[in-house]
């Protein structure tokens, strides 16, 4: 039996928070072809296939923890909503997430802006005490740096962190880069789409890196992978043009060259996981050809993107919300 493709797709509870994974196959699959991952992330949260799923590829889902998802349990949103929904809806799908949203109220705004200065620094490789001068003005960010470098196997263990300096040296510029771009989307008070955008781009950067990785190139393109699925929806972030939000941030000509124009081998990683996130086998096809990777490839480093995406949720303090949906 031929490999198809796999698309995996989040689903928001009523309050906008990552509730659920739903998986749209568009032909039978094996139980052998199915990756051992699925059954990973049905251990981390609710997990659904579609009734369009053929039998077959359903029973094996089933047996990896997977159930069928009813229709009448989902409802589509591809614009701004703000909670009202049918009853008895229990999970959102669509783009709302990444839809042009009304401006962010100036503090969520200042914050935002506060860590694009920050990435800008790292970018340029500024003194450590300059990018310590800035985190000290955001206590949210500060908080969740010195709560990552404290958590258990950052930090060794051996002794807590008590200063940024500190925890930027621990942490490493690289690290402190890719941390702080995450932090963009984490969660701001005012903004519903906060966690699901943190999500999507989150699974966006680690599948690009993976599938780099896969694909043969360097640890510096896999870095450069990871970077431009980061920054692929910035300019949903600002609400801004993102020619605009990425001119200050000195990027390498290979990532600006993809994120505005889908240009080279980074753009077509971008224009790969773009296809998978609007089910679009045809284009994913066309993408796995150009890289010389097959469908059984992508099914399985999407899995474990996925598995990724959760625990950067868990890490970022936003709640998975399991069996809650009310």
């Amino acid at each position: 039996m031929n490999t198809c493709p796999v698309f995996l797709h989040l689903l928001a509870d009523r309050r906008g928070r990552p509730a659920a994974l739903v998986l749209d196959a568009r032909g039978a699959l094996a139980a052998d072809t199915l990756p051992p991952a699925l059954a990973g992330l049905a251990a981390r949260l609710p997990c659904l296939s579609r009734a369009e799923v053929p039998e077959e590829t359903a029973a094996a889902l089933v047996r990896a923890g997977w159930q069928r998802l009813t229709q009448a349990d989902v409802a589509r949103a591809d614009a701004p909503f703000d909670g009202t929904l049918a009853p008895g809806v229990r999970y959102v799908e669509g783009d709302w997430a990444v839809a042009p949203a009304v401006r962010p109220p100036g503090q969520q705004a200042a914050s935002r802006a506060l860590a694009l200065q920050l990435v800008e620094l790292v970018n340029r490789d500024a003194d450590t005490h300059e990018i310590e001068a800035l985190l000290r003005r955001d206590p949210t960010l500060s908080y969740h740096l010195l709560r990552l470098v404290n958590s258990l196997g950052v930090s060794g263990g051996a002794r807590k962190v008590s200063s940024f300096a500190q925890a930027i040296l621990i942490l490493g510029r690289q690290q402190l880069r890719r941390w702080l771009n995450l932090m963009l989307f984490a969660a701001r008070e005012g903004d519903v789409r906060s966690a699901m955008l943190l999500a999507r781009v989150s699974v966006r950067a680690r599948l690009m890196e993976l599938l780099a990785r896969a694909a043969g190139l360097d640890r510096h393109h896999q870095e450069q992978a990871f970077m431009t699925g980061m920054f692929s929806l910035l300019g949903v972030l600002f609400g801004s043009p993102l020619r605009d939000v990425l001119a200050p941030l000195a990027l390498g000509a290979a990532v600006q060259d993809a994120l505005l124009d889908g240009a080279g081998e980074l753009g077509t990683l971008l224009a790969l996981v773009q296809a998978a996130e609007r089910s679009d086998a045809a284009a994913l096809g066309t993408a796995l050809q150009a890289l010389q990777l097959d469908v059984g490839d992508f099914n399985a480093l999407a899995a474990e993107a996925n598995l990724w995406m959760l625990g950067v949720i868990q890490q970022a303090s936003l709640p998975m919300t399991g069996t809650d949906n009310a």
